[in-house]
């Protein structure tokens, strides 16, 4: 498939086929960590094997994700541990692009209050920032990621600074983000208590912004890149911002129902049930006497209702497609879609 082709696809409003699989069509994934990669810091079945395979057939990896808080570095040792070759260069963070934005508003030398880890202070200060520790050094920005230890004090130290008129860079504004015990509060939260004190909206440099994916393409010189990711809300619709293909896996946050109800701009080109994904060839749904079927899989609205037919498939992916193609294909004509018609989509191992 040429580049071209692979563009036209990226254009596309729905679901996308793919005659071959996605590790010898691209060549480069921009793969998200957390719910994709690994959940927390444990593995997530079958995405170091999936992964392995996928660079074997030539595809190339960069690991992008909206977490400021380590350094490439460290992120890299964590997915070597789990069986997931990475060096630090195959890895962009949304420390990196925080740095980066930042000289959208302040020139190198500014001084910079940085509220998060290790991983955005030493990018910040690459960047050739001045950090300091306090509102009261009069910093020109505040630069704010995810950090477990982050406290009051130190959002409060942001808000006066933000107050006295620093501008707000956030690394990202993801509310919540998926660990080992759950989903919990991510860096958007915090940043939300700096914005109920201030009124002042942040800028953004992560997901869904598209400024790490092409950072993170222009840097390997790549012609037809990849998104796949677990959250339609970042890792999705940062893709169609890009104007890139996006792969949604099923291991993270974002569900096949929210595939189904997602907004245009944050829909996926592609759906898997986990990173096997990358190596096997995608067939988009097909209308046929007025069912959208996927697979065995069959669905379509009628009076607005979503009603499903056909046979399941083994994992439960081809039902979200056919629902998914039923569903756009109902609201992007102009109709409402009851909600409470589509239901919480099984995936089930295999």
């Amino acid at each position: 498939m040429s580049d071209a082709s692979l563009a036209r696809l990226a254009d596309a409003p729905g679901l996308v086929a793919l005659a071959a699989p996605p590790s010898t069509l691209f060549d480069l994934a921009l793969v998200d960590l957390d719910g994709v990669a690994y959940l927390g810091h444990e593995p997530i079945e079958h995405a170091a094997d999936s992964l392995v395979a996928a660079q074997q057939d030539g595809l190339r990896l960069t690991f992008v994700t909206n977490n400021a808080s380590r350094e490439p570095e460290a992120v890299a040792d964590q997915l070597t541990s789990l069986g997931i070759p990475a060096t630090a260069g195959s890895v962009m963070t949304a420390a990196q692009a925080c740095a980066r934005y930042l000289g959208d508003f302040v020139p190198p030398g500014s001084k910079v209050l940085v509220v998060g880890g290790a991983g955005l202070r030493t990018a910040v200060a690459a960047a050739g920032y001045e950090i300091v520790a306090s509102a009261d050094d009069e910093p020109a920005a505040v630069a704010q990621g995810y950090v477990p230890e982050i406290g009051w004090s130190d959002l409060a130290e942001a808000a006066y600074a933000v107050g006295r008129g620093a501008v707000h860079v956030a690394s990202n504004l993801d509310l919540s983000l998926p660990t080992a015990r759950g989903i919990a509060p991510g860096n958007g939260s915090l940043v939300g208590a700096v914005v109920a004190a201030t009124g002042v909206a942040p800028h953004s440099a992560g997901k869904p912004s598209p400024t790490m994916y092409t950072m993170a393409v222009e840097r390997a010189g790549a012609r037809r890149p990849l998104v796949v990711g677990d959250r339609l809300d970042t890792d999705l619709a940062g893709a169609r911002g890009a104007g890139y293909v996006g792969l949604h896996v099923l291991t993270g946050v974002s569900s096949g129902r929210d595939d189904v109800l997602a907004a245009p701009g944050e829909r996926p080109h592609l759906i898997a049930a986990d990173l096997r994904g990358l190596g096997v060839p995608h067939a988009a749904p097909v209308l046929d006497d007025g069912w959208w079927t996927s697979g065995a899989s069959a669905a379509r609205v009628r009076d607005g209702r979503l009603e499903q037919g056909g046979e399941p498939s083994p994992d439960g992916v081809d039902e979200i497609r056919a629902a998914c193609a039923a569903v756009w294909e109902h609201v992007d004509g102009g109709g409402a879609i009851d909600r409470t018609s589509v239901p919480a989509f099984e995936v089930r191992a295999v």
